[in-house]
């Protein structure tokens, strides 16, 4: 398998830039756009909102969004490396980093993070800077995976199975080593409410990784994505070729661990920390407000 030309960004195990990144966003789209979408509709997301999704990789939430925000609603998609989303009407397209860079008070109807804070050391002062951009009465919806349990249910052989148990485990220790937390999904729920906001809403999702399925095209990525990193780990080339092999069989399934989707609301009347206003106008550290777009 060949090595990606660039590693991806401290805390971040998967680059926006790989090769393997538009098979990758595919596969997301597929498993988890009609959960993360699905459960913003039903949270009452409607015309003339205005939206923010930070990490927005390749955009299909962002897009999401847009349609059922409009007429009248505006998104703004952020990420470190936002290449592969294309701006269009009522979609802003800006380059920013959620951890060190500014972003605009009492601003946003929405806010939508999806598979982001887990990657992230500063993921609790992050959420309080999320808080802060929501008007009072707005939605933020979290969507991460507690990938602490991720389960072969059949392979080929024993042997595939413990194959595939040793790409899991090592998996989560990669990302544990550039500052995520690969469990952090199942302290979502109370991290939201440390930061301020109420009527938690948790839904929590297993899906089945079997072939043919967007959830196995994903971990199918991911092998691809972290090879350079597995074999610097322990493993061999036959077994990385091996791994590939067997989850593609169909002999193989898997689960995936629980994707918790975490909704709350900033409340009306207790006021929340969060960063400053800034200035109208974009460059790549500040994010208009959305009545200025």
């Amino acid at each position: 398998m060949p090595r990606p030309a660039t590693t991806g960004p401290r805390g971040y195990a998967f680059d926006n830039d790989s090769p393997h990144s538009a098979h990758h966003h595919a596969s997301l789209e597929g498993a988890l756009d009609p959960l993360t979408l699905g459960h913003l509709q039903e949270a009452g997301v409607a015309p003339g909102m205005n939206c923010l999704e930070i990490g927005a990789g390749a955009g299909s939430v962002s897009r999401g969004l847009l349609r059922l925000v409009s007429p009248g609603g505006t998104v703004t998609a952020t990420d470190i490396k936002p290449g592969r989303i294309a701006p269009e009407p009522g979609l802003t397209v800006l380059t920013h980093d959620v951890t060190t860079d500014p972003l605009p008070r009492s601003a946003y109807d929405v806010v939508v993070a999806r598979l982001v804070l887990q990657h992230l050391p500063e993921r609790q002062a992050v959420l309080r800077r999320l808080v802060g951009a929501l008007v009072p009465g707005g939605l933020l919806q979290v969507d991460e995976f507690d990938a602490g349990h991720e389960p072969c249910l059949l392979a080929p052989s024993p042997e595939d199975a413990g194959l595939y148990e040793r790409f899991t485990t090592a998996k989560a220790a990669l990302m544990r080593a550039g500052g995520g937390d690969p469990t952090w999904g199942r302290r979502a729920a109370a991290a939201l409410r440390e930061a301020g906001l109420t009527g938690l809403r948790i839904r929590p999702h297993v899906l089945l990784r079997a072939p043919g399925t967007p959830a196995l095209g994903l971990q199918l990525h991911h092998l691809a994505h972290l090879a350079p990193r597995l074999l610097d780990s322990g493993f061999t080339p036959a077994e990385l070729d091996r791994l590939g092999s067997m989850m593609r069989a169909p002999e193989f399934a898997a689960a995936t661990g629980v994707l918790y989707s975490v909704q709350g609301r900033r409340p009306l009347r207790i006021p929340t920390a969060d960063t400053p206003a800034v200035p109208r106008g974009t460059t790549r550290d500040t994010i208009p407000s959305p009545e200025a777009t």
